[in-house]
């Protein structure tokens, strides 16, 4: 994509409307473009609106990291087609699968150990985990499949505000210089995924999210 085009998607986002059960391939594959040429987008999933990028792009990332005033502590996401893509970039047993696949696909973000996969800059910097979710939205994985890999993502919750933003129109006024491209999917929840750290000896929750979560 030539720069003249970069130059405008930086002053103004492009705006996609796409039908959150039938998305219009032309515009999925468009978006998965704007993500591989190094875009910072504004999608829908089965729990908010979200902030994703291609998963190896410092520069998107950073961005990403500017818009939600987020600090070295906070556990980034890879949002992922299937649980054979989880295990590409996550360690877990059995017993742990068996529990994923159960809530898969689905509003949960799950802690795991992070593999060499992942790029570093992902990873929390002591523990080595990263988050993995996979989510149940028609237009998310539309998106992952034309993107062929995992993209970075993290919900789309602004300075200062107490819930995520949730009308598309009003995220791209807010954002519009900001990011590449708001994809309008219709309207959102504004509860963020259930957190669990499987990391340890028994599940952990984190964060009670949009579905709750009982320790088996």
């Amino acid at each position: 994509m030539n720069s003249g085009i970069r130059i405008l998607r930086l002053m103004k986002s492009l705006y996609f409307k796409i039908h959150p059960v039938n998305p219009q391939h032309r515009l999925i594959l468009q978006a998965a473009e704007v993500v591989r040429d190094g875009g910072v987008i504004v999608y829908p999933t089965d729990s908010t609106y979200a902030l994703g990028c291609h998963m190896e792009d410092k520069a998107a990332l950073d961005r990403i990291v500017q818009i939600r005033r987020l600090d070295e502590k906070h556990h980034f996401t890879l949002i992922c087609r299937d649980l054979s893509e989880v295990s590409i970039y996550a360690r877990f047993d059995t017993p742990v699968y068996r529990l994923l696949k159960s809530c898969t696909p689905g509003p949960y973000t799950f802690i795991l150990k992070a593999t060499r996969e992942v790029p570093r800059r992902l990873m929390h910097p002591k523990q080595k985990t990263v988050g993995l979710r996979v989510p149940e939205h028609a237009v998310t994985h539309a998106l992952l499949e034309a993107l062929g890999e995992p993209m970075m993502t993290t919900t789309l919750l602004l300075p200062h505000e107490e819930y995520p933003m949730n009308d598309a129109e009003l995220i791209l006024d807010a954002l519009s210089s900001q990011v590449d491209l708001v994809i309008d999917g219709g309207a959102c929840g504004t509860v963020p995924t259930t957190l669990v750290d499987m990391t340890g000896d028994i599940p952990l929750l984190l964060r009670k999210g949009k579905r709750g979560w009982v320790n088996p």
